[in-house]
């Protein structure tokens, strides 16, 4: 597990386990949806279509968690907190995820199904003509602002996926440092409403991860 500078505990990296290898997936990030009650969550998200990958499992002084893919397919954790749950209220600092972005294979589906499980509000839409409306989300109702965007999958994406971007203090150092790496840049840096720039990157064991900055 790692911290951000100065703040708080945020993620952690793992082995792939034997039975995700064995079911074929690849090195990647999975993001942890924190959730009043990780069973639930989990009713909900199969009532909805999901799968189950992962059944809940408790960790002392961690909290519950299950790992389930959503109706198209997007794999990710629904995680019960034992403590305070992690996140920012407003703008993220640099370190933390700032934008979460869902390419899917039916939007409507997908945010019912986030709406049911999370409380997710939809937010302004952005119509990118062919690819359809990009439809940005909030957490609630009672907060402003918001979190991330879905979109349909586009044919190049092989399958329905969430892609996090972290907030850093110079993009273009970020990416030279991650490229230095064994990362390689896969698009980008293209700039974004607010003066901001963005970029999509693989790390050098093949798992995807985007980068916001200047």
């Amino acid at each position: 597990m790692w911290k951000i500078p100065g703040g708080a505990q945020i993620g952690g990296v793992m082995a792939l386990p034997e039975q995700a290898r064995a079911m074929g997936a690849p090195p990647h990030w999975v993001g942890n949806l924190c959730v009043e009650s990780c069973d639930a969550a989990v009713a909900k998200t199969v009532a909805h279509g999901g799968r189950v990958l992962m059944p809940a499992s408790d960790m002392p002084g961690v909290g519950r968690t299950a790992i389930v893919a959503d109706c198209c397919g997007a794999t990710l954790a629904l995680h019960q907190p034992e403590n305070l749950a992690p996140g920012h209220e407003g703008q993220a600092t640099f370190g933390e995820v700032s934008w979460s972005e869902l390419m899917t294979d039916n939007l409507e589906s997908a945010m019912a199904l986030y709406s049911d499980v999370a409380g997710w509000v939809k937010g302004d839409a952005m119509d990118m003509g062919e690819m359809g409306p990009y439809q940005m989300f909030g957490v609630s109702a009672a907060r402003e602002g918001t979190v991330g965007g879905m979109m349909k999958r586009p044919p190049m994406v092989p399958v329905s996926c969430w892609t996090y971007y972290f907030y850093v203090a110079d993009l273009d150092a970020a990416i030279a440092a991650a490229t230095a790496n064994g990362g390689h840049l896969l698009h980008g840096p293209t700039p974004i409403p607010g003066g901001d720039r963005v970029a999509n990157l693989m790390d050098p064991q093949g798992a995807a991860f985007a980068l916001h900055g200047k």
